[in-house]
């Protein structure tokens, strides 16, 4: 493992390098090198989780100021869990530095998703003991709240699609969406969307993107049909 090169590439100098280290290591390789008396990433992994659901609520309940309880927890969901850390990991190319054991080098581990994941995690924990929470969400500012500000998990807050589901169930309407209006300074938009079934408003909302917007109104439009 190159740690001078992953600390280049994240911009982070680790105060221990053996915590860096521990956090890239596979239980598969503390298994074949005893005598080193390595430790593998499991524990810390156990805190980066738990890290990175307190960093993604708090910068939930800052940013999705209108969305209610259960909407704000499916959408944490939808950015902690699996598949979005394996991402993450692998735009972080975290694959090549993680320590693995013969065996597990040689049946793909290093491409193996819950793998990545925990690596992912481990790492996070490893710069919260290192450099604290602090330096933890800056760490997410920069490589996970992007994503979630820029719709990449829209897909968990699809109501867009339940509405055109519920729609097509009872009657066979065309539903269209409009932005009414923009409000706030160009760095700061809300854009306010209306969603019409039949030419008719059924709903309203409003966001920081068009498409959130847009399904805010479709989101109004379903709870009013319930």
């Amino acid at each position: 493992m190159k740690i001078s090169v992953l600390q280049e590439k994240l911009g982070i100098t680790f105060q221990d390098h053996d915590l860096l280290r521990q956090a890239f290591t596979h239980s598969s390789y503390v298994n074949e090198h005893r005598e080193g008396k390595f430790s593998d990433n499991e524990r810390l992994e156990f805190l980066g989780d738990a890290v990175l659901e307190l960093g993604v609520s708090q910068y939930l309940y800052q940013t999705k100021q209108k969305m209610a309880e259960g909407e704000l927890t499916k959408l944490r969901a939808s950015i902690v869990c699996e598949p979005s850390l394996v991402n993450f990991a692998r735009e972080l190319n975290f694959g090549d530095h993680i320590l693995l054991g013969k065996g597990e080098e040689q049946t793909g581990g290093r491409e193996r998703p819950a793998l990545l994941a925990d690596v992912f995690e481990a790492f996070l924990g490893a710069l919260y003991l290192d450099q604290g929470y602090d330096v933890a969400i800056q760490f997410l500012e920069k490589y996970v709240f992007p994503k979630i500000s820029t719709g990449a998990f829209s897909h968990a807050m699809d109501y867009k699609s339940q509405l055109q589901e519920l729609v097509q169930q009872h009657r066979n309407h065309n539903i269209e969406y409009t932005i009414t209006g923009e409000n706030g300074p160009s760095h700061n938009k809300e854009f306010v969307a209306q969603v019409l079934i039949k030419g008719d408003v059924a709903g309203d909302g409003s966001g920081r993107t068009k498409k959130e917007a847009e399904q805010r109104a479709a989101k109004d439009a379903l709870d009013k049909f319930e």
